[in-house]
């Protein structure tokens, strides 16, 4: 009878051990996204102001994209394109949504979410979400089992039709009959927790700390399941706010002080990965939704030596800091030049999940074998182009190191190995590089817009 239980035990203890192995093989994906953070910005990118020892650790131990972009030089069409690995207008996403207008993400799209929800991964959204503010357009109805944050940019208001906690927390004199009366209150945002407001104005000074303390504890409430979290911190998009123990603090003022907190909360969750043993099991993803806004006031950062800022489809618009990290998986200490997009990451995650993707048409492409630092990968982009929209407009195409720029007054051919600030147009003196770059232009535009999703 000993025996028999003794085997049976055995036979339990070995089941335990491959399902455990099982659950640990399915890596953790954590993807942090800044807001209008610029290009510069971050210590290893060269920022002569702005401490940002995390990030710079988080690159010594991983890779470091130089040449990495958003899909677009504005908010809410660059978090559409991350979420569902297309360009903005091939997923009916060309420009911001505001509040109280109808609109949003359609959630028949497949976001990350959607996608990791089918290999049983816990799913949290935390900060701004920009992609709708109705209930069926918000992170839960879009694949996120939670939800924590704004539902806007930090410069906007409240849709007055809002669901409301019972509990609700007001400031600034607001009451529930001012929330819902329509007037306009531009830089009175609303803290959202799942589908309710349960702060308004919210103090966005505190922001990023409770953003932080939210992800954590997150983690550390999924640390033996496999988790998603998406991290989109409110900063450094003007206004700019920072906590006590931040503001003041950065030579590179308000703006910098921002910033360095974000560090500060990078530092926190790769220290809860470490301490929790989950570290060699998660992919850590830090990036900027588009470059930093222009403006004199301390308000914006910098994109140099890239041309251009949020807004527009030069360099600066959409080349966005990247760095990632994988302990055992990435190779540290690597800097790769390949060109990689946000749009890249759904289907780099459904590699390394095992996940199914939409048999939509879909932009992105399977970037593990830079993400991994393997130096003998080449770009998909290098054959196949990578395009710039602003709005429905197609104004550009990189392949290679060339980046033909269309617009209405100008066609412009840049060398960008040669010329990273876009500063010598040579398109005179490469018309057959001009006409094959248009040619791309013309034809993807066409094939875009020919297959846009449709919706039931």
């Amino acid at each position: 009878m000993k025996l028999i239980i003794g085997v049976i035990a055995t036979i339990l203890s070995c089941n335990l051990s491959v399902f455990a192995q099982e659950k640990q093989s399915k890596p953790n994906i954590i993807i942090i996204f800044t807001d209008d953070q610029g290009y510069q910005d971050v210590g290893v990118f060269g920022a002569p102001l702005i401490k940002t020892p995390n990030l710079d650790k988080m690159a010594f131990d991983g890779i470091k994209f130089t040449d990495f972009y958003a899909a677009s030089s504005i908010c809410s069409p660059s978090r559409a394109a991350l979420l569902t690995g297309s360009y903005p207008p091939r997923v009916g996403v060309p420009t911001v949504f505001w509040p109280n207008l109808p609109g949003g993400l359609n959630n028949q799209e497949l976001t990350i979410a959607d996608m990791l929800k089918t290999k049983n991964y816990a799913t949290s959204c935390i900060g701004k979400w920009h992609l709708g503010d109705e209930e069926e357009y918000l992170p839960t109805s879009q694949g996120f089992d939670e939800y924590y944050g704004i539902p806007f940019s930090n410069d906007m208001s409240v849709n007055p039709n809002s669901k409301v906690a019972t509990n609700i927390v007001f400031r600034e004199g607001m009451t529930i009959d001012s929330l819902r009366e329509k007037k306009w209150r531009g830089k009175r945002v609303p803290l959202i927790k799942q589908d309710e407001v349960i702060e308004y104005p919210v103090d966005q000074t505190t922001l990023t700390k409770r953003y932080t303390e939210q992800a954590v504890d997150f983690i550390k409430k999924n640390k033996e399941n496999p988790f998603f979290l998406y991290l989109a911190h409110s900063m450094p998009h003007a206004p700019l706010h920072a906590s006590l123990n931040f503001k003041g603090k950065s030579k590179g003022g308000i703006y910098g002080d921002a910033i360095e907190e974000i560090d500060w909360s990078v530092g926190q969750i790769l220290q809860t990965l470490e301490s929790l043993g989950l570290d060699k099991n998660t992919l850590v993803v830090f990036t900027s939704d588009n470059g930093p806004w222009k403006t004199n006031t301390g308000q914006g950062g910098s994109a140099l030596p890239l041309r251009g800022h949020k807004f527009e489809t030069l360099e600066g618009g959409m080349r966005v800091p990247m760095i990632a990290q994988w302990k055992g998986k990435i190779k540290s200490g690597v800097i790769t030049d390949k060109i990689a997009s946000t749009i890249d990451l759904l289907p780099t995650i459904a590699y390394l999940t095992d996940a199914e993707i939409s048999d939509k048409p879909m932009d992105g492409k399977n970037i593990w074998p830079l993400l991994s630092g393997n130096e003998k990968a080449k770009s998909p982009y290098d054959k196949e182009g990578f395009y710039y929209y602003k709005e429905t407009t197609l104004q550009a195409v990189r392949r290679g190191n060339w980046k033909l720029r269309i617009t209405e007054d100008c066609v412009a051919l840049y060398n960008l190995k040669e010329d990273i600030s876009e500063s010598n147009n040579v398109a005179a003196a490469n018309p057959k590089i001009v006409k094959k770059l248009q040619k791309m232009i013309t034809e993807f535009d066409v094939d875009l817009k020919k297959n846009q999703h449709q919706y039931n």
